[in-house]
Order: structure tokens, then C-alpha cells, then sequence
């Protein structure tokens, strides 16, 4: 049985429950036990504090774990980053009060900067040979200016709200985070051929998140024109309609081409265009 750790509170932990059933993975965590069996899958899953995650992967007591790669950089952990999973996306950021005239990275020697995540920060300061002093705490970081412990912080920012209230603004980016799955690096043979029937289905759910169906009727001489813009997985399914000179194309589109396609697919003539979205993609 694969043993998967996820956040047991916080802002992966609803996303990662979700993630699971997406993937058909049903799961009976009543009165919020400490871990769960699936009923339907070779699957246990261990509800953890974030930071503890790698550990307990690096140990072997998961074999896999759901957490932020902030997290994971953090700890240094030697264990593998499997799939990135798109959702929890945050960046962590130097702030500065609003008020300090800032013109680049050197503005920052000399300052003591106050942050939870010292390994990362210290690594951003040497690779830019800033010489800054770093000042470690845990929550609330962002209070540190206003209160004189700190000049600066280094904290996770996602709309810059929480900044903005304490009067402080973002100046350098040092990492752009999301929520990943790791790996210990010795997982048995039978575990790594679970966690890749896990893959596939996670796949499968991230691949339709980032398309869409869409069906349309089309003039035929326009087929061509129209097919060389909807490739799909391999190519549009074509099926000709009662009325003479017309077909019905399906086809794929990526999320990120949507509205350029439509807008296309409109100057080719293409009529009754409907868009569904899907449940699963197995490419």
C-alpha cells in the first residue's frame, strides 16, 4: 500500500483532498483522523503539518507527500519532486516599507531581513553576493518592520494584501511556488507501480483542467483551413451534416489558445459552436 502525506490544515490541504477524488480516490476522513484508507485504491493517506512533510518522506514513513515547494526547498530534503500539481501557487518575495527609496537587490546590504525561510533566503543573498543579516522567526513575519525587529522581510505573497495592510511593498521575487508531489528515493517495486497508476490519473485530471471540447459546424471549404487550427489530439473529427456543403467538427483547445482559436474559427465561417468542458484526458 502507497502511503501519501497531505497538509492536514492550510492552503494545499482542500485543493489535495480534491485532487484525490478528481482522480476517483475515495476517501472516509471523518472527525478529521490523523490518516485514512481509500476504499477504492491501494492508498493511505497521513494528514501532517506542511513543514513536517518532507521529513516524514525522507524517513519512508510516506512514501509520497502533497506540499509546497517553498516547504520543500526549505527543509533541503533529499527526496524527489515527482509532478508539479498547478494549484497553491504563491511566490516568495523581499518586501521593503513603502516609504525606503529601493533601486535594486544592493539596496539590501546591510539590512537585517526577517523571514521564515532562512536556507532559501541565504542562498538568494550569497548567489546575488548580497551581505545582508537574516533574522529568523515563525508567523506574522510581515509585523517585523513595524515594530523595528527588522528592516525588510522575506515572506510567501500571494495578492500582496497582507503587505499592502502593513505597509510594505514587494521588491524582489526569489521563487515562484506551487504545490508538488514527492517521492522517496527508494520507493519498493510494488509502491512505484502504484504511484504510477496514481500518474496516470493525475495526469489525465491536470491534462483536461488545461483544455476544452468544442464542436462546431463548418462550411466545407473551410474544412482545411480549420483543421490545420484544431489538430486536437491528432486530428478534428470531421462528420458531414444533412444539409449539403456543411460538417460537424470536434476537436480539443488548450485553455491558453481559447479565445485566438474562437476568434479564427469565426473568420473561417464556422457556426453553432458549443464548449464542454472535460472530466478526464488520457493522452
Amino acid at each position: 500500500m502507497l502511503k501519501i502525506a497531505v497538509q492536514k490544515s492550510g492552503r494545499l490541504y482542500e485543493d489535495s483532498i480534491k485532487l484525490l477524488k478528481e482522480c476517483g480516490i475515495e476517501l472516509n476522513n471523518g472527525n478529521k483522523q490523523l490518516k485514512a484508507v481509500a476504499f477504492n485504491f491501494p492508498i493511505e493517506v497521513f494528514f501532517l503539518r506542511d513543514d513536517d512533510i518532507p521529513q516524514y518522506v525522507y524517513d519512508g514513513v510516506a512514501d509520497i507527500g502533497i506540499v509546497g515547494e517553498n516547504v520543500l526547498l526549505e527543509t533541503a530534503k533529499d527526496i524527489d519532486l515527482v509532478y508539479r500539481l498547478g494549484f497553491g501557487k504563491c511566490r516568495l518575495s523581499v518586501a521593503v516599507p513603502k516609504a525606503m527609496h529601493y533601486n535594486g537587490a544592493g539596496d539590501l546590504n546591510g539590512l537585517k531581513i526577517a523571514t521564515t525561510y532562512s536556507t532559501i533566503l541565504q542562498k538568494y543573498l550569497t548567489g546575488n553576493n548580497i551581505n545582508a543579516e537574516i533574522h529568523e522567526i515563525s508567523g506574522s513575519v510581515e509585523i517585523a518592520p513595524g515594530i523595528g525587529l527588522a528592516d525588510a522581510i522575506c515572506d510567501l505573497v500571494s495578492s500582496g494584501s497582507t503587505l499592502f495592510t502593513n505597509g510594505l511593498k514587494e521588491v524582489e521575487v526569489i521563487l515562484k511556488s506551487e504545490a508538488v508531489l514527492t517521492a522517496n528515493k527508494k520507493l519498493s517495486v510494488e509502491n512505484k507501480a502504484i504511484l504510477d497508476k496514481l500518474l496516470l490519473r493525475i495526469n489525465a485530471v491536470k491534462t483536461a483542467k488545461n483544455n476544452k471540447y468544442i464542436l462546431l459546424n463548418a462550411p466545407n471549404d473551410q474544412l482545411k483551413n480549420i483543421a490545420a487550427l484544431l489538430p486536437g489530439m491528432k486530428s478534428p473529427t470531421i462528420v458531414p451534416l444533412a444539409e449539403d456543403g456543411w460538417s460537424s467538427v470536434q476537436s480539443v483547445v488548450n485553455e491558453n489558445d481559447f479565445w485566438e482559436v474562437i476568434e479564427k474559427l469565426k473568420s473561417f465561417g464556422a457556426e453553432g459552436i458549443i464548449v464542454l468542458p472535460i472530466e478526464k484526458m488520457i493522452v
